[in-house]
């Protein structure tokens, strides 16, 4: 017994060579915390405000119903004790200011203790537009950078190695466990660049490589995410080589797909695989003695910091990844009593499972919402970011993830849960709500809402570069039907 308690406090001793790092990761996450809380900020009300798509105040009356006082537990959010359109902005103008104070500084861990909270919260409060493993990953990212003020320990260097192991090796698993043809037969990305949920120019241009070329990089991309994460448990060359395959496959997929910040948290991560030795030959003097002398002085503030209490979020983290990994990717029936437990800690914004497109879908099926006041003469409303026009050149609009055009991508193939929000969606703007009319582009009806409303269903293609050359056009397309009407895109 005294040998575990002893390996463990041992485990909780700082790790001097990664101070820098550490120092740089927080700079960084601030910012990627920023974006996230704007981005949601324009949005929200729209998505889940009280004339939003699917209110979040009827859910929370919902599970208070059925759980009473536990209810806090199961949803874990400060919107238990203001729901309004008000908080829910109020949240994330706050998110942007204490993002901001992280960034200058001031009182960091503080900081991200709150930066946690309300991304927490907002998670809860998002429902199916935050059910995304980009928010649980900056959820685990921002709650693991709160022990990292003065520097890492060594198990806390662990659990980033960990959280990064998880997110790549996790996701080249389900390629391959998925069943997914197109992963086996190397024709993925033959259609990943044309099909992606928000492609943007970048796309088009990729989209047009050799067949060969697209090949070869469906085997890049198994190779970094099944063989490369190993590397991050082994040597000092080893480390540095998985940094540097997964930054570069990471600033490919930022210059062919709209992934909002994600690739930016994945890069960010990678410092952990880097070193201060390293560190001090890539970055400016000036920052590194800026960032070096304030996660030094924060570092004596917090002597007697939280680490103490790490081992049992370690334990936790672990035992829920792995828990549920092992249910998604074998017959192994994990017993009841463990998966209620693994749910609970994710619940709560830790120890989540990763398997980035498992699937790769071989057509894109495009929703065109249209309204009218006699059935005859019918006018489109306009989205901001999804394919529409075929002359619309794809937007690049990295970090920020419009949540309604996204989702609307997940609706073709007509799951239950995506009709129901769908249905909600056009519900509201039949009713006129001005919070869901200002997520779109173009509102053809802005004085009142039309009599009818219906939903066109194209598949699109991007064009040749001869076509393009010829038109002008980024897509084209072809009339599937009304929706629902017409078959389902598969998967």
């Amino acid at each position: 017994m005294n040998r575990y308690v002893h390996y463990i406090a041992g485990s909780l001793h700082k790790v001097d060579n990664y101070r820098l790092a550490s120092g740089l990761f927080i700079k960084l996450l601030a910012i990627i915390y920023f974006a996230a809380f704007f981005s949601l900020g324009v949005q929200i009300t729209g998505l889940v405000g009280a004339n939003g798509i699917l209110p979040f105040a009827g859910l929370l009356d919902y599970i208070y119903q059925n759980n009473g006082a536990l209810a806090w537990l199961y949803k874990p959010t400060l919107f238990w004790f203001d729901s309004s359109d008000l908080a829910l902005q109020a949240v994330t103008v706050s998110g942007c200011i204490v993002s901001l104070l992280l960034l200058i500084g001031f009182k960091p861990r503080c900081s991200l203790i709150i930066l946690f909270i309300l991304y927490l919260s907002l998670l809860h409060a998002g429902q199916v537009f935050l059910r995304f493993q980009w928010d649980t990953l900056l959820l685990e990212a921002g709650f693991l950078a709160i022990f990292l003020v003065g520097g890492p320990s060594h198990l806390l260097l662990f659990l980033f190695h960990w959280l990064l192991f998880r997110l790549r090796f996790m996701s080249g698993v389900s390629k391959i466990v998925s069943g997914d043809p197109s992963w086996a037969n190397l024709t993925t990305l033959n259609y990943y660049f044309e099909t992606q949920p928000l492609p943007h120019v970048g796309s088009w241009y990729f989209h047009q490589l050799p067949d060969w070329v697209l090949q070869g990089g469906v085997l890049l991309v198994l190779f970094s995410e099944l063989i490369v994460p190993f590397f991050i448990f082994l040597s000092r060359k080893f480390r540095l080589s998985a940094a540097a395959i997964t930054i570069v496959m990471q600033l490919l997929i930022i210059a062919t797909s709209n992934h909002n910040w994600i690739n930016l948290l994945t890069i960010v991560l990678c410092l952990f695989l880097l070193d201060d030795d390293i560190l001090k030959k890539i970055l400016p003097a000036r920052l590194r003695s800026y960032i070096s002398g304030e996660t030094v002085a924060e570092g004596r503030k917090q002597i007697a910091g939280p680490d103490h209490v790490l081992p049992v979020f370690a334990f936790l983290i672990v035992f829920s990844s792995v828990t549920a990994f092992t249910g998604m990717v074998s017959n192994v029936q994990v017993p009841e009593t463990l998966s209620k437990a693994t749910t609970l800690i994710r619940i709560w914004g830790i120890g989540h499972i990763f398997h980035v497109f498992p699937n790769m879908q071989v057509e894109r099926h495009e929703l065109q919402l249209e309204g009218s006041d006699d059935g005859t003469d019918w006018k489109i409303y306009e989205f901001k970011y999804k394919p529409g026009a075929p002359d619309k050149r794809p937007a690049f609009i990295i970090p920020h993830q419009p949540r309604l055009d996204w989702m609307i991508w997940f609706v073709p193939p007509r799951s239950p849960g995506m009709q129901y929000w769908f249905d909600q969606f056009v519900a509201r703007v039949h009713e006129g709500s001005p919070e869901v009319l200002a997520l779109l582009e173009y509102n053809p009806f802005p004085d009142r809402p039309p009599r009818y409303l219906r939903v066109q269903v194209y598949q699109y293609w991007f064009t040749t570069g001869k076509e393009r050359l010829a038109s002008g056009d980024w897509w084209r397309r072809e009339y599937l039907g009304q929706f629902p009407y017409v078959r389902p895109r598969y998967p």
